[in-house]
């Protein structure tokens, strides 16, 4: 309830800056970053789910979220890809084509952050019991090439060369062409089965940081603030708004609060706040309602929600 007090009166202090978000690409981008999932892993509504915060989609009061992925358009090089494969592939696979760029290809790379199931069962779809593709590129890190290659069902989909493995290492760029590069970058997170990374994208004129899964920002070598002063997007993870939101402990589940991001920026100019759009939120999260008090209160002090279908001009 303190927390609730805390922003709200802040929210009322402070002049309202950007609350309704619109589209970052004019009509006549060439090089963008769309929106295409802003939920944790299990999406929303969440599996089992009937508390108050899912039976509001039950009750027609709230619209399902998919879950958590960017996609990169290039319309100058006719080309399409997608950042992490999720549950909800198909639907953003197609949303893409629909409405951004039907190429003749299904993805013409897909970028893997991290082992959890939000981030790359996906790849299911391209196996011979779904569209049977045909080398479709996969960007991964050593870690996360080994896990596919060696743990079924994914290991069959690298055998038949229904995918084909791209190796990422921390840090090293990646030139998708001479005005789009892709950059990975290791951070903390509960690396069961693969590291985690992060990824900086760049394009003719302006970049971004996404990083949908990190344990805490004081448990990085790097400095968010400082990495999001160099960007001009950063949609980073907001998964809990704060502590005590589930009823177990969240030190198991570790992610920065959006109350901790926040006192993180809070000395930063409006310059700074304005490029975050937090992204990756779990269904008990009050900020990934349409409309939230709280919601309202982050947004008035110069903060963004990514929201599906959202465009980001890169040139």
């Amino acid at each position: 309830m303190r927390v609730f007090f805390y922003f709200l009166t802040l929210s009322l202090l402070l002049v309202s800056c950007n609350s309704k978000q619109g589209n970052r690409a004019s009509k006549h981008s060439n090089q963008y970053i769309t929106v295409l999932g802003v939920a944790q892993d299990a999406g929303f509504p969440h599996i089992n789910c009937y508390k108050d915060c899912c039976k509001a989609f039950y009750d027609g009061n709230e619209s399902k979220k998919l879950i958590v992925s960017l996609g990169l358009v290039d319309l100058e090089n006719n080309k399409k890809y997608i950042f992490d494969a999720t549950p909800d592939f198909t639907q953003q696979i197609q949303i893409l084509k629909s409405n951004h760029l039907d190429n003749g290809n299904v993805i013409d790379g897909v970028f893997l952050t991290h082992g959890h199931i939000g981030h790359y069962t996906g790849l299911m779809y391209f196996g011979k019991e779904a569209m049977s593709a045909k080398d479709i590129p996969v960007y991964v890190m050593p870690r996360m090439k080994k896990f596919l290659e060696a743990n079924g069902p994914w290991s069959q989909l690298v055998s038949i060369k229904n995918i084909e493995l791209k190796s990422l290492y921390n840090d090293s760029t990646i030139n998708l062409n001479k005005d789009l590069k892709v950059t990975p970058f290791l951070v903390p997170h509960r690396d069961e089965y693969s590291e985690t990374v992060g990824y900086k994208i760049q394009g003719k004129q302006k970049s971004a940081l996404f990083i949908p899964d990190i344990n805490k920002w004081q448990l990085w070598e790097r400095s968010i603030v400082d990495e999001v002063k160099k960007v001009d997007y950063a949609f980073i993870d907001a998964t809990f708004f704060k502590d005590g939101e589930i009823p177990r402990p969240m030190k198991d589940i570790p992610h920065p609060f959006i109350v901790e991001t926040v006192k993180l920026f809070e000395k930063e100019p409006l310059e700074t706040k304005s490029k975050i759009y937090f992204i990756h939120l779990n269904h008990t999260n009050p900020a990934l309602k349409a409309k939230s008090i709280l919601k309202d209160s982050i947004q008035n002090l110069g903060f963004h929600f990514a929201k599906e279908g959202t465009n980001f001009s890169l040139d």
